[in-house]
């Protein structure tokens, strides 16, 4: 059994919790389920499932917030450690060492990329014949269009002339069925390559690398768990091209859960391709039975909390800075300048900063990504609000003996409330939206819904999460809207 890492004794304690990692595709979920499972028995597991593209995953596995996840050595040798040719095991883990990462136990599969075409296609056999048909539409994975191993290489390899446009991975397949794109990417354990028919591209002058499942993981695992790591051991070349393709068959098509799908194949070692009878938990249920399912609660109250913290916390700085900007006109531009900037960083792109900077995935660089969206409207309208205050009651105060820190408190602000409260019902409606983004670094919300549904193309798990944040938005607007009935009352009083 090949083995990297020194050993810990076998007396050795467990300690602590095992983070375990995963993609947001469906084979990663079921890996990241099968080593959760296998581990369970010794240590306390959690699984951080769907954490976005491999920059997201890395930095959480550099950053501490995961130990373990399961990886390609394709990946592993263009994405992490930049070699724009395949690299032998040695040399990728005498590479990763210094980066505190180790890669062992090979699961016994290759999944490759690959790109495909509509079974009808009858005159493409290879990826050396798109460069004869121009015209084809390519929906890409984005991932695919920026990977060192992806589109621009291979372009270059074959001479391809397409743009390729940004597509999810999760629904491309139908995509391509309804004819809107033409060549997709895919990988070669996809079980809808059968079930939608399509053609595999011959990679004629072998373009694309091997990518061997392994697990990378921490390089201080194997001690802290020991018992564990001999668990994920036993993994070693269990996992064959038709099991995992059987297994993504039985998510994608057959609607069984990951957790469900990853039990089967444990209690059954080789036997993920045998029929098993669906179990409740198993079958693909409809779209209530989804949306008020046993994680609402739990995702309703992360997803609150999410907005909560944000928005309070975008008040605390928020409004000063607004009145900041009101009473100083050479200061005005640059604050509202400065918060207009940060509200157009790309959400992934702040998440995926925020992760090296923070040393953690989850709620808080979550919390600090919606702190900063939520920013400009609560400055811009706690400005604009106090601006509209009429001179003469400034000056009618002023006459009174009232201090600027009381005109402050008991003219300009009142008077500016409704407008303050627009600004933050703003940004709170944005804020229920935009924490679905959350899911993404593991930090829970109705985003965990919407990921799962984007993996698997299941219209209805998207709607499970879209429709509960969507009430969310409507409530939260539908109470700012008391709010400021009870804040302009107030003032005709």
């Amino acid at each position: 059994m090949f083995v990297f890492g020194a050993a810990a004794p076998a007396h050795a304690m467990d300690a602590g919790t095992l983070k375990v990692g995963s993609k947001r595709f469906t084979e990663s979920y079921i890996l990241g389920e099968i080593v959760r499972q296998s581990a369970a028995p010794h240590v306390a597991v959690q699984h951080r499932q769907g954490l976005g593209n491999t920059a997201i995953v890395l930095a959480a596995l550099q950053a501490g917030s995961i130990d373990v996840y399961a990886e390609y050595m394709g990946t592993i040798a263009s994405e992490i450690l930049k070699h724009d040719k395949p690299i032998d095991l040695e040399q990728m883990r005498h590479e990763l060492a210094p980066l505190g990462l180790g890669v062992a136990v090979p699961l016994g599969f290759n999944n490759t990329y690959a790109l495909a075409v509509r079974g009808d296609e009858k005159s493409i056999a290879s990826l050396a014949q798109l460069a004869q048909q121009p015209g084809l539409k390519f929906g890409l994975s984005h991932e695919f269009i920026g990977r060192v191993d992806g589109w621009p290489g291979l372009a270059a390899r074959y001479g391809l002339p397409q743009r390729p446009r940004g597509l999810d991975h999760g629904i491309a397949y139908e995509a391509l069925a309804q004819r809107q794109v033409d060549v997709i990417d895919i990988y070669s354990t996809d079980a809808k390559i059968r079930q939608y028919g399509l053609r595999v591209l011959a990679d004629t002058q072998h373009y694309f690398p091997r990518y061997d499942a392994m697990l990378l993981y921490r390089l201080d695992v194997p001690a802290r768990f020991p018992a564990a790591w001999q668990a994920l051991q036993a993994l070693q070349g269990r996992i064959s091209e038709s099991d995992m393709i059987a297994m993504n068959a039985q998510v994608e098509i057959d609607g069984k859960s990951f957790a469900g799908v990853a039990r089967q194949w444990l209690a059954s070692g080789k036997a993920a391709g045998k029929p098993a009878a669906a179990s409740a938990a198993g079958v693909r249920s409809g779209l209530l039975a989804k949306i008020i399912g046993d994680d609402l609660w739990t995702l309703t109250r992360q997803h609150v909390t999410l907005v909560l913290l944000s928005v309070a916390l975008a008040c605390v700085i928020g409004i000063p800075l607004g009145v900041l900007a009101a009473f100083s006109a050479p200061l005005r531009q640059t604050v509202l300048a400065l918060v207009g900037v940060l509200q157009t960083v790309p959400s992934l792109a702040l998440l995926a900063i925020l992760i090296p900077v923070l040393g953690m995935i989850g709620t808080v660089p979550a919390l600090v990504a919606l702190f900063v969206y939520a920013l400009l409207p609560i400055v811009r309208n706690t400005c604009t609000g106090i601006l509209q205050v009429p001179q003469g009651l400034r000056m009618a105060a002023l006459a009174l003996g009232l201090s600027k820190r009381d005109r402050l408190l008991h003219v300009d602000l009142p008077l500016a409330l409704p407008v303050m409260l627009a600004g933050i019902k703003t940004a709170a409606v944005m804020s229920v939206g935009t924490a679905t983004i959350a899911a993404f670094i593991g930090a829970g919300g109705y985003g965990e819904r919407i990921t799962i549904g984007l993996a698997l193309n299941d219209n209805d798990m998207l709607l499970a999460g879209a429709i509960p944040a969507a009430v969310l938005a409507l409530l939260t607007q539908g109470l700012f809207e008391l709010v400021e009935r009870w804040a302009v009352a107030g003032r005709q009083r």
